[in-house]
């Protein structure tokens, strides 16, 4: 299983955790387990887990599965056929779209999806760059002899992390990997640029950003055309 998602978009991100809470409701009103779910839907408990918790890491095939035995599938039968209406920019400038994806500072949650998605790009940047895992690793040692030992237990589980790349650890939605975010060294590493964009994704989830308000994703020139090759 990769070890980083690869949706930089606190949008995205945040449209992915509330579909797993959903289906992990659906699943709960229905009375079934965990076991009996991952049984039905053909897929391990693991993969269950992941897609409960939002992780874009599992398969849309497995995503499908669930989302078939729990019987709330219908909405993809729009999006995958041919009446699907177009983006809100075709329809016109004035048009609005009626969708907000917001979070509520409901148990933390915009505060653990700001973290969460700041270390996701950590991650991610250390798996482009290696070097960058000593670097987080020399803050850790300038922490230590800082004195405070009031995280150290968490400081020593961080070096283990990095220098065993186990990511998932600090990843995941337990209370522990959460206790580990904030007492992180990875987000010293991001580039300023990175950490504000994440920033301010976050504030506009706060007050709820419509869909027909994001940028559409720029395509690339079709083959044969003037700006293609």
């Amino acid at each position: 299983m990769p070890a980083a998602s690869e949706l930089s978009s606190v949008i995205d991100r945040q449209l992915l955790l509330q579909l797993g809470a959903r289906l992990k409701r659906a699943r709960v009103k229905q009375g079934l387990t965990t076991t009996a779910m991952a049984e039905r839907a053909g897929i391990s408990r693991m993969t269950l887990s992941a897609i409960e918790a939002g992780e874009p890491t599992p398969t849309m095939g497995s995503y499908l599965r669930v989302m078939s035995v729990l019987q709330v599938s219908k909405d993809l039968v729009l999006l995958a056929s041919e009446t699907l209406a177009p983006p809100v920019a075709e329809q016109g400038e004035n048009a609005s779209g009626d969708l907000v994806v917001s979070a509520s500072n409901a148990k933390h949650e915009l505060q653990d999806l700001q973290s969460l998605m700041l270390h996701e790009e950590a991650v991610r940047l250390m798996q482009k760059k290696p070097e960058l895992v000593q670097q987080a690793l020399d803050t850790l040692d300038r922490w230590r002899q800082s004195g405070d030992s009031h995280s150290r237990f968490l400081w020593d589980e961080w070096s283990v992390i990095l220098h065993r790349r186990a990511w998932r650890r600090a990843l995941s939605h337990t209370k522990r990997s959460k206790e580990l975010r904030q007492a992180s060294p990875l987000t010293t590493i991001l580039p300023p640029e990175t950490r504000q964009r994440i920033l301010d994704e976050v504030r506009r989830l706060k007050s709820g950003v419509p869909l027909g308000s994001l940028p559409a994703m720029k395509q690339r020139p079709a083959k044969g055309s003037p700006n293609g090759t």
